[in-house]
């Protein structure tokens, strides 16, 4: 040890080198956890609060008025989902847990252990963004229809406790909260010492919740772009309809318009969309309204170009089947900005217009389309119209298959006549899509690029990358039993998807497994060899054809309800079960 090597603090020393340092870069990692522990606290606080004015206020509301026969109570409660039950759990559970922790912080500093107890039910969150798309449609068409229902709405937002925001915005917040945990989880993951005792229960905690966003990202995507819609939506005054998934904001800004006759500069602003183009004159308001919609140009046929004007610098056109403005940007840069969006968009949408995008998988290549004969899909493989996805039944919509791809579809789908190659030339009764490609037509809904929905995923597509799948008998609450053909899919292990047959083209549900408490003992009124999973209010019935099928698929779903993700059989021929339906139905 060298003695030259003085010490002057009050610290255990090694070998004379001071530990003040170390213990500092440790007190301040630590607070770096506190500060994130305590942001989880408040942005709970503030989450509640927003909770509680969705339901103790516009949905208690509304509720109140709908029994007055203004409205029905079926509007109102499929507007607002589960919201109670989010409100319920988050206000009586996992806040006041957060609250008492974060009281005993210094004797226990950690929250993996309480983020776990959020893991069963984020199955509620599923439910309501998967309702979403459908709760907004719900919530214009009544705002338009009912003057009760409008009234009541624009009674609460005026309200402080909204903060001038809109119903709308206050119903993105569940959506958006599950991500929120999931980021916080990672900050916190990444200021945390391996060693320490909060590791492994964080770890578990991120993976659940991440698992559980990843089974919503489609809708939880849309939401920063539905968010900016509506406030775009308020800015036009409310009576441009752009408020829809499908439409996608590309770049906004002020412009300058060149008059056509004295080419003076006239103050402007542009939306520009995936689909159109918004051109603007502001409004000098400081609320409401701030924009007048003087032109809506479509991006179909649209052209762009540089302009030279020796008196006004960086200008550009725009050409459209509706209109052709000559405008002049800000900078050199601005202009090429702008020059460079609309190219990209043009690109996009020519690209939309020039591809197929239906639901070919290994059926035929499109450059072979009509030139052999295509496999037909069998009748009893599908239970709805794989383009249009309406059921299918014996009297107004009965089956039908196009000869060019072989898909069954119903009598309104397959109302298209194109020649094909391999039957000589001749006509023949073809579907939509395939009428398009054959003769170059494409309709409108193909150009707007009409995006899937969640359950818009083909049975055969999950199938034959599943973890588990075959028929089985459903039965929810007291309806009828059914068959079903029922895949746990690789990509989302801890949901199962609820097919009528194994080559649908849309589920018929989804159950997110997460939290549900299996039971495997039949009840007398239920088959043999059944079983049941449960949450809350909801019960779903299965059975199976064996007890060793039904022993199979309890393994993997026990695994999936606990967060575990599943691993497919080792026996690929194993995963599907019972694909051949039996004469009993299972």
């Amino acid at each position: 040890i060298r003695s030259d090597v003085v010490c002057l603090c009050e610290c255990e020393c090694i070998y004379g080198v001071n530990l003040h340092a170390d213990i500092h870069i440790r007190e301040t990692n630590e607070q770096k956890l506190f500060k994130i522990a305590n942001e989880l606290l408040q942005t709970e606080k503030a989450y509640v609060a927003r909770l509680n004015l969705l339901d103790k206020v516009f949905y208690a509301k509304l509720i109140e008025e709908a029994r007055k026969d203004t409205f029905t109570m079926d509007v109102v409660k499929n507007i607002f989902s589960n919201i109670s039950s989010i409100h319920t759990f988050h206000s009586q559970f996992l806040l006041p847990d957060l609250e008492k922790r974060m009281g005993e912080w210094t004797s226990t500093p950690r929250i993996g252990d309480i983020l776990q107890k959020l893991t069963p039910f984020l199955k509620m969150y599923a439910e309501y963004v998967r309702n979403f798309d459908h709760a907004m449609d719900l919530l214009k068409q009544w705002t338009d229809r009912s003057p009760p229902f409008k009234a009541i709405i624009l009674e609460i937002q005026s309200q402080e406790a909204c903060g001038s925001l809109s119903l709308q915005h206050h119903m993105l917040e569940p959506v958006q909260r599950v991500p929120r945990y999931e980021m916080l989880l990672k900050d916190y993951l990444k200021k945390l010492p391996q060693d320490h005792i909060d590791r492994r229960d964080a770890e578990k905690s991120l993976e659940i919740i991440a698992m559980a966003a990843t089974h919503s990202n489609t809708a939880i995507r849309k939401t920063e772009n539905l968010k900016k819609l509506l406030e775009i939506y308020e800015m036009l005054g409310e009576e441009e309809d752009i408020v829809n998934p499908s439409n996608e904001l590309i770049k906004e800004g002020h412009i300058l318009k060149l008059a056509a006759r004295n080419t003076s500069a006239m103050d402007r602003y542009l939306f520009l969309f995936n689909n159109m183009l918004l051109y603007c004159v502001p409004k000098f308001s400081l609320v409401g309204q701030k924009f007048t919609v003087r032109t809506r140009i479509g991006i179909e046929g649209m052209k762009v170009m540089e302009t030279y004007n020796e008196d006004y610098p960086h200008t550009f056109q725009v050409s459209g089947k509706e209109r052709t403005l000559e405008l002049q940007a800000s900078s050199e840069q601005d202009k090429e900005s702008w020059i460079k969006a609309f190219q990209e968009t043009i690109h996009i949408s020519l690209q939309k217009n020039e591809t197929f995008k239906s639901a070919f998988k290994d059926v035929e290549e499109i450059s072979e389309l009509g030139k052999r004969a295509p496999r037909w899909i069998r009748d009893n493989e599908v239970t709805m119209c794989m383009k249009c996805k309406e059921s299918f039944n014996a009297i107004t919509r009965r089956r039908h298959h196009c000869r060019a791809c072989g898909y069954v579809v119903c009598w309104k789908c397959s109302d298209y006549k194109a020649t094909l190659e391999y039957e000589g030339n001749k006509m023949n009764k073809v579907c939509k899509d395939c009428f398009c490609i054959l003769t170059g037509h494409i309709d409108s809904e193909e150009r707007e690029g009409k995006k899937k929905g969640i359950l818009e995923i083909e049975a055969a597509q999950f199938s034959g990358n599943s973890i588990m799948c075959g028929f089985l008998q459903y039965c929810e609450k007291n309806k009828p039993w059914q068959k079903v053909w029922c895949v746990i899919p690789q990509k989302e292990a801890l949901v199962l998807y609820l097919y009528g047959a194994p080559q649908d083209v849309k589920a018929q549900s989804t159950i997110p497994l997460l939290g549900y408490l299996v039971e495997d003992s039949p009840r007398p009124t239920d088959p043999p060899v059944s079983f049941r999973l449960s949450q809350s209010k909801s019960v779903h019935s299965f059975a199976a054809e064996s007890e060793e099928l039904k022993q199979r698929w309890l393994k993997v779903i026990r695994m999936a309800v606990t967060g575990e993700v599943p691993k497919p059989p080792e026996d690929n021929h194993s995963t599907e079960i019972t694909q051949e339906p039996s004469s009993n139905g299972v």
